[in-house]
């Protein structure tokens, strides 16, 4: 893998999210989440990721996930899509 790889998937539009995740060296994962619900469904966002995270076999990624409004399949879509954008660049 190059020294920093970095993948995309989503938008700041309304009901959607932005996900980015960028390689962070080490083993440990990191998440860093904003959500204009995240008092309501902060928990179960993070699952997802969470969830989509442990699936894919990374390691050592930071995921930054800005939430506008986004429904659980929307969150997993991105998910997938960023994790297969980031191992095309690994």
């Amino acid at each position: 893998m190059s020294a920093h790889c970095s993948a995309v998937a989503g938008t700041l539009e309304s009901n959607d999210i932005l996900i980015t995740i960028s390689s962070a060296g080490g083993n440990a994962n990191s998440v860093s989440l904003s959500s204009i619900v995240i008092n309501q469904f902060g928990p179960a966002i993070r699952a997802v990721i969470d969830q989509c995270l442990e699936a894919s076999g990374l390691s050592g990624v930071e995921v930054t996930v800005q939430d506008k409004g986004a429904l659980e399949c929307t969150i997993k879509a991105r998910m997938e899509t960023a994790i297969a954008r980031y191992k095309e660049k690994m």
